[in-house]
């Protein structure tokens, strides 16, 4: 269950493809647990990740001279927000799977915009949101703030090509701590709709996906990844 908000941007039809590729061991501690692991934003590799643009800092300095509190509260804020990131797009992308996976065993969730809508489990000690991230200019162009979650729905365009879509868990009203990140409760059926195996991969690792899969008692169609199909000629 997440809350709907009027402000945050996601593509209008639910059934708008989305990725997440991974390594067979995040993967399996995702089924293990059956909690979705988010990473703190402040621990991203992009050390803008939660930060405002130039314009918004510049008046959010002007608002911070009486107030020196209120910059700092902004940094601290990044601590209490864990995110999960997914890729829209209809198809594979051989990009991600460079990325974000290694030595030709890492593999691929599918779902949809909906399923991950459906999959969160309801969160009595914090809020979540589900937003699609905005790229901009971090030099020329504004991020609100008139709410807390939004620096973290913007980054620079040189990411464009992720086109992101955000899990967003913000605890900063409740008593948790994160470290590293944080694991919230999905219903794993509802999550995955289809898995893909890494492109060159052997076939001994398809097999072991789909044992794995079976033995953990879940049933999803699973398939090698159509960028290594047989050339026609």
């Amino acid at each position: 269950m997440y809350l709907d908000n009027a402000n945050i941007k996601l593509p209008e039809d639910p059934n708008t493809i989305v990725w997440k590729y991974l390594d067979l061991s995040k993967f399996l501690d995702l089924l293990l647990s059956q909690k979705l692991f988010m990473s703190r934003s402040d621990k991203f590799e992009d050390q803008y990740e939660g930060t405002f643009s130039e314009p918004t800092f510049e008046e959010i300095k002007k608002l911070a001279i009486n107030n020196p509190e209120f910059l700092n509260y902004y940094k601290i804020h990044r601590e209490k927000v864990a995110i999960s990131s997914w890729h829209i797009n209809e198809y594979e992308s051989f990009a991600m799977w460079q990325i974000f996976t290694q030595n030709s065993e890492g593999l691929a969730i599918q779902s949809t915009i909906g399923r991950l809508q459906e999959a969160l489990k309801p969160e009595t000690n914090f809020n979540q949101y589900i937003g699609e991230v905005n790229y901009i200019d971090y030099k020329k162009e504004y991020i609100p703030f008139d709410d807390l979650f939004f620096p973290f729905l913007f980054k620079r365009k040189s990411f464009q090509y992720e086109r992101e879509v955000r899990i967003i868990s913000d605890i900063s009203e409740s008593k948790l701590k994160i470290n590293d990140g944080l694991k919230i409760n999905v219903d794993i059926n509802q999550l995955i709709e289809k898995i893909y195996i890494h492109p060159k991969s052997e076939n001994w690792y398809k097999k072991l996906v789909i044992q794995l899969v079976s033995e953990l008692g879940f049933n999803f169609e699973i398939e090698k990844s159509d960028l290594e199909s047989d050339i026609l000629i």
